[in-house]
């Protein structure tokens, strides 16, 4: 599978962006999704995953209450909705796709990677 993430950009503390990853090469609804993040100097960390049908997501604490992954199978899309962010949220965002079952929330469990997007936030 390949993915394509996009919707990254500059933005003010307090401010919003949609984060997508578009998926081709295979149905997406075979994978469980993630969202990870790396800041510069800094090493890759987890942000949200969801289960292959989206019925159970789960968050890193320092996005939980802020950040809403959801998914639509039917148009091999992901995306992670970013509320209220923060400077320290600033970093390139990653998707990532496993073939296994749950939810999945260590990097090194994700065969399948995006290119990456830069989200970067102003305070």
């Amino acid at each position: 599978v390949q993915l394509q993430a996009s919707g990254g950009g500059l933005v003010q503390a307090g401010g919003y962006l949609r984060l997508s990853c578009a998926a081709s090469g295979h149905t997406m609804n075979s994978y469980v999704m993630a969202w990870f993040r790396q800041a510069p100097g800094k090493e890759r960390e987890f942000v949200a995953t969801i289960t292959r049908s989206g019925g159970s997501t789960y968050y890193a604490d320092s996005v939980k209450g802020r950040f809403t992954i959801s998914r639509d199978n039917a148009k091999n899309t992901v995306h992670l909705q970013m509320n209220s962010l923060k400077p320290e949220d600033t970093a390139v965002y990653y998707c990532a796709a496993n073939q296994g079952y749950g939810l999945l929330y260590s990097s090194v469990l994700y065969a399948y990677w995006g290119q990456g997007t830069q989200v970067t936030v102003s305070s």
